[in-house]
């Protein structure tokens, strides 16, 4: 049996103006998505996904003659969607999913899966070693996106990651902030579509290159900073730059105008995690009041 593993991923700076070329500071997460391989004597899949308490939530089963198939004859759309990943990855290894023998495969998350920590992502990395193939290229052919979350699914500390005439560029820094235990991520009850936030950002982004000037600066300055109060000036300073550059509201005037201390959204605005400053009983107690009960730790959430 072979197994892969791949990493959430968080992105604390950069959100949708990374797509331009924008540096962006992004954390991989101690959630993730495992995928175990095991070879049958049939010349099919079976495929599961489970979820973070072990209930399977999705299963299909196809033979190998399908995926030379122009077209797919699944019906539902997450068949459709997997029988996409899987045609492409044959197409970038012409030796994947070839023969006699077959594949029961099992795809399991361990966090929850409105969380928006990267269900596709780890998906993707998780087949792209299964195939041998490059993962950002998966990517690029499947989902798009800027790529960010494929290099959290494989690295093992905080990245720098910006896209240069769109060729990826990661670099591994060392971003461990002193206030951590002043940092909590907190979960809007709703995952948000990042197709849907991506077409929202292209249709009303504006000043794009002096946007993009100033979330380098504001990056560059976070990885480094060490005050708490510093860190929250750069974050609300983040808010204001692509609330301005996309026409919405950051999320603290928009639901948190009462909350003492600073809010960031992260990824595409209006779900997933936000990220909040303050300390662990005043934050547990002023989300909770409003119905937001998923509040975990910076320490507990980032690898």
């Amino acid at each position: 049996m072979q197994k892969f593993y791949s990493n959430g991923k968080l992105l604390l700076t950069g959100e949708y103006v990374v797509l331009d070329g924008a540096k962006a500071l992004a954390v991989p997460t101690k959630f993730g998505q495992s995928l175990s391989v095991e070879q049958i004597n049939d010349a099919k899949v079976t495929w599961k996904s489970m979820d973070s308490n072990n209930i399977t939530w999705f299963k299909t089963s196809f033979s190998l003659t399908e995926l030379a198939k122009e077209n797919s004859i699944a019906k539902d759309a997450i068949s459709k969607r997997l029988f996409q990943i899987l045609k492409v990855a044959k197409a970038l290894n012409s030796n994947f999913l070839i023969g006699e023998m077959g594949y029961s495969v099992s795809s399991k998350l361990d966090f929850q899966r409105n969380w928006g920590l990267g269900s596709s992502s780890t998906l993707l990395n998780n087949i792209a070693q299964w195939a041998k193939i490059d993962p950002f290229k998966l990517s690029d052919d499947t989902f798009g996106g800027s790529g960010y979350d494929i290099a959290c699914a494989s690295s093992d500390s905080p990245i720098l990651y910006h896209l240069n005439a769109n060729v990826p560029s990661i670099k591994q820094v060392y971003f461990n902030p002193s206030f951590k235990d002043s940092l909590y991520f907190v979960h809007l009850n709703q995952k948000k579509d990042s197709r849907e936030a991506i077409k929202t950002y292209h249709d009303n982004k504006r000043h794009i290159s002096k946007t993009i000037s100033k979330i380098d600066s504001i990056t560059n300055e976070l990885k480094t900073c060490d005050s708490l109060t510093d860190f929250e000036s750069l974050i609300t300073s983040h808010e204001s730059l692509i609330g301005t550059i996309t026409n919405q509201t950051p999320i603290k005037s928009h639901l948190f105008g009462d909350f003492d201390n600073a809010i960031k959204s992260l990824g595409g605005w209006g779900g997933d995690f936000i990220l909040a400053t303050g300390t662990l009983e005043y934050v547990n107690s002023y989300f909770k009041s409003k119905g937001y009960n998923t509040i975990i730790p910076y320490s507990e959430m980032v690898l």
